[in-house]
């Protein structure tokens, strides 16, 4: 992936702990099917995958793996999610994406059954879109930036995966040698 700092190795799904960064589930991604198809919905079959067994929790994760439908199966597993997501996903509300005209640190929300939706302008031309089924109201903080809680519990909650792989980054499989060199290996003749 050459957009990313570690641009080879073994592609590892995880879902870890918030707080602590324990790993609760991994698997390793193997690739596309041998039929050469693209794996459709493979951010929601990840997501179910590694929720196996997990109940009451909160699940937090980008926008790879957002869709509403995702939401609703976590819900009937008895777990909610917060969750960014990418500003062309088809069930977003029209009205939620438009940044023209608004002024910074607004929020405006919008409200399913089950799930809550905000879009927050951190600055003027920006906005960034969260989902969620944890949150029920439009409440936003008293500190100067206006952040929506839903947006506060987001940050808190989503660097579980990224201290882990900057903890196991730091850590080198390299087996270490003695510094002693293997001689070159010469052709013997027999006269």
């Amino acid at each position: 992936m050459p957009s990313k700092p570690a641009k080879y190795g073994i592609k590892i799904w995880a879902a870890c702990d918030a707080n602590t960064s324990y790993t609760l589930n991994m698997q390793v991604y193997t690739g596309k099917p041998a039929e050469g198809a693209p794996e459709k919905n493979q951010g929601t079959g990840v997501v179910l995958d590694m929720a196996q067994g997990l109940r009451g929790h909160n699940i937090t994760c980008d926008n790879f793996f957002t869709n509403y439908n995702l939401g609703q199966e976590l819900l009937k597993r008895k777990l909610t999610m917060v969750r960014t997501v990418r500003k062309n996903r088809a069930e977003l509300p029209a009205e939620l994406l438009v940044i023209k005209n608004r002024a910074p640190q607004s929020s405006m929300f919008a409200f399913a059954d089950t799930t809550a939706l905000v879009s927050y302008c951190p600055k003027k031309g920006k906005n960034v879109v969260l989902m969620s089924t944890l949150h029920k109201n439009a409440e936003t903080s008293t500190r100067e930036d206006q952040k929506p809680s839903m947006i506060l519990d987001y940050i808190a909650t989503k660097g579980g995966v990224d201290n882990l792989d900057k903890v196991t980054g730091s850590y080198s499989t390299k087996r270490m040698t003695a510094g002693m060199a293997w001689p070159l290996a010469t052709k013997y003749t027999s006269a």
